[in-house]
């Protein structure tokens, strides 16, 4: 048996550069649940899933716009005096520190244009896309490494433990309070989400798919087998392949990390006011 390393974790990647931005990757690429840490921390935060929910239909009108479903009705805000988006940041670190004194979660407070990041990195989760270039400051994890048996490689199960301070930082969060920071930064939250162009969707309705693309990443506790596909490696189960790219992400932090973050993400879920019957079946 031997082993050896993976080039780039985001994709078990071997390319040389970065399809997002053309420069070479870096070694040592942050995961994307820091965000599901600690953009869930402004609540929970991560195109592969559609939203199957559907409301009931209504008699027949004239309009042919869908039913949405009702809007989140969970922890309700804090009533406080919000400043402009633009100068938000100082509120939301004093908010956030009252929730998690983790690590990971100050680190995460260093960057700026908290809300805005919150809002793109949720979307883009929504929509099945990993979010690179919003992660690069809240730290590097040791490098990915796969093993390889009887010419089949592997992941090397030891790194999943580069993701066990990421998914404490999930795990201590207050699943209440980070619902209730979301119904107090709501308005804010609104108009940066107003800012990435026109939509038909409400915030509230990317939230939830966000929520939904991670719940839905399979829980696999045995051996994961990888086959090489060109620059990258694969996963051999096609199963595990059709995954988008930030269920994928969630997947490579390995079994027990992904249940544990899938509990607080559920956690949330019923804090936020959404009903279990729009996630996926709970575990047993």
């Amino acid at each position: 048996m031997t082993e050896q390393p993976a080039d780039i974790d985001l994709d078990l990647d071997r390319a040389s550069t970065s399809p997002d931005t053309g420069d070479p990757p870096p070694p040592n690429r942050p995961p994307m649940l820091l965000w599901a840490g600690a953009g869930v921390l402004l609540l929970a935060l991560a195109g592969a899933y559609v939203f199957l929910w559907r409301a009931p239909a209504p008699a027949p009108v004239a309009a042919t716009k869908p039913a949405e479903p009702p809007a989140m009705r969970g922890e309700p805000g804090d009533q406080i005096t919000l400043p402009p988006l633009d100068e938000t940041d100082v509120l939301v670190r004093q908010l956030v520190e009252k929730l998690s004194s983790h690590p990971m979660v100050a680190a995460w407070l260093t960057t700026d244009g908290l809300i805005l990041n919150f809002v793109l990195v949720t979307s883009r989760i929504a929509d099945g896309v990993t979010p690179v270039a919003e992660l690069k400051k809240v730290g590097p994890v040791p490098r990915f490494t796969i093993k390889t048996a009887a010419d089949i490689p592997y992941i090397d199960r030891s790194s999943y433990r580069r993701y066990d301070r990421h998914t404490e930082a999930v795990s201590k969060l207050d699943a209440r309070g980070a619902a209730r920071l979301y119904g107090t930064l709501k308005p804010r939250i609104v108009e940066a989400y107003g800012r990435l162009g026109p939509s038909d969707e409400d915030f509230d309705r990317v939230l939830e798919r966000a929520i939904f693309e991670l719940l839905s990443v399979p829980f696999v506790e045995g051996e994961v087998a990888l086959e090489p596909q060109g620059i990258v490696y694969g996963f051999a189960d096609p199963r595990l392949q059709t995954m988008s790219a930030a269920q994928k992400q969630l997947f490579r932090m390995g079994p027990q990390n992904v249940l544990l973050v899938q509990g607080k993400l559920r956690d949330i879920a019923f804090h936020l006011g959404i009903p279990e019957t729009r996630l996926p079946p709970a575990r047993k």
